[in-house]
């Protein structure tokens, strides 16, 4: 059913100044000027075909139609100002959802969450880990963290989070022994790790990386492969052979000592991580408040636009 309702501004004017009694005072409360409430008012009286206020000399009276159509749209514009509060509130009390990777949300999101946390005790994140892609339409998500090249549809607010690059990672254990690592012509004595998901995704794997470091004699298709980047890690931890870890994954356990790198080069990926959130939600203060957290954690760089 079409609605031939007068414009909001000019309802907004009318009924601040009926309030007040004064455009003065209602140009005030509604930041704008004094002229505007006039022009306001009176482009409202002309759609009506009524006069809603006589200007007596420095004062306003309402006129019968004006105290007439003051209670009703007091009424509804209190009506709409309660259900914008109950949104909100709604909005801020329920849960953050956020989609993740499987192997992100366990080797960089959760270890960092308490943080969040800290910071923003009143947000409740539930995080879902999935190597599928949010579909926003169905699915009850507030943000997807996603690897790849950034091209979303334009119906996304889309945020760069991260680069991501690899380099071969083993543990501790395996620079000793009867063949230590110590430069890559050593890999011939050692297990290679496969990250069977990477390999798909334009990521190096053992192949490209033995070419560029121009190694001979090493099978590159040979070691077990592992369908989740943080399975290879983590067989990498346990000393089962050598992984070539991505940096977004590998980085902290390199840094807490759970793995070491042998040795280089590191090598650049094409994908990187990317926050994805629907247009029509990005800016609710829960969502904001999560993605600059996460950028901030990541130190987010944009990606070259060579």
């Amino acid at each position: 059913m079409s609605r031939n309702l007068p414009s909001l501004n000019a309802l907004r004017a009318f009924e601040a100044a009926a309030r007040h009694m004064s455009f003065t005072k209602a140009a005030e409360e509604l930041n704008v000027t004094q002229a505007a409430i006039s022009h306001q008012v009176k482009a409202l009286e002309e759609v009506l075909g009524v006069q809603l206020f006589r200007r007596l000399n420095r004062r306003l009276m309402l006129t019968d139609a004006g105290q007439g159509y003051l209670p009703p749209l007091r009424d509804a514009l209190d009506s709409i100002a309660a259900a914008t509060s109950r949104l909100r509130a709604h909005d801020q009390a329920g849960p953050l959802r956020v989609s993740v990777l499987n192997s992100f949300a366990a080797k960089w999101l959760l270890p960092r969450l308490p943080r969040f946390r800290d910071r923003h005790p009143e947000i409740d994140v539930v995080v879902t880990s999935t190597d599928k892609l949010t579909d926003f339409g169905q699915e009850e998500f507030d943000m997807g963290i996603r690897y790849g090249m950034g091209r979303y549809p334009d119906t996304l607010r889309t945020d760069f989070l991260m680069r991501d690059s690899v380099y071969p990672v083993c543990s501790p254990s395996l620079l000793e022994g009867p063949h230590p690592l110590r430069v890559p012509e050593d890999l011939r004595h050692h297990t290679l790790l496969h990250d069977t998901v990477s390999s798909t995704d334009d990521s190096p794997d053992w192949r490209l990386w033995l070419k560029r470091v121009g190694v001979d004699g090493v099978d590159p298709d040979r070691g077990p492969g592992y369908s989740d980047s943080g399975m290879v890690l983590a067989a990498a931890i346990a000393g089962q052979g050598v992984a070539l870890g991505r940096s977004s994954l590998s980085d902290d356990d390199v840094a807490a000592g759970r793995l070491v790198k042998p040795f280089g080069p590191i090598l650049p990926t094409r994908f990187a991580y990317y926050l994805a959130s629907p247009e029509a939600i990005a800016d609710r203060p829960k969502i904001r408040r999560f993605r600059d957290w996460l950028l901030e954690e990541a130190g987010a760089v944009p990606p070259s636009s060579k």
